[in-house]
């Protein structure tokens, strides 16, 4: 399983990735696109959004089942990955290289509930 180290990482199998510029991108974990499947279907949170750490902000959906996106931290979506959205299958081709979307967080201490790549290792077990 592909866990890259320059990565945060949520209990609830997103990572995290912070940019220079203090905006984040956010998609779905390695080990999450493994246990959905062929990922068919996702419905990102709209732009302007505001989001709650941990709290539901979207939607995927697989040939098995489907699950919703957890705000990683509290924030305001600036943008969605349309490429992304239109297909979806690239999240199984290449999960740390699709990002579904970008995020201002409004608390940057939140950053501190996140997981690096060894502790999101520990949480998998």
């Amino acid at each position: 399983m592909n866990i890259p180290e320059h990565l945060l990482y949520t209990t609830e199998h997103l990572w995290v990735a912070p940019a220079e510029d203090g905006n984040w991108h956010v998609g779905i974990t390695d080990h999450a696109q493994e246990l959905l499947g062929d990922i068919v279907y996702l419905q990102p949170p709209a732009i302007d959004d505001r989001v709650s750490r941990g709290a539901p902000c979207g939607l995927v959906e697989s040939v098995k089942t489907g699950s919703d996106l957890h705000a990683p931290v509290d924030g305001v979506v600036i943008a969605v990955n349309e490429a992304v959205i239109d297909a979806p299958e690239r999240i199984n081709e290449a999960p740390y290289d699709s990002w579904i979307f970008q995020l201002r967080p409004l608390d940057e201490g939140q950053r501190d509930s996140l997981l690096d790549a060894v502790r999101y290792r520990e949480f998998l077990g």
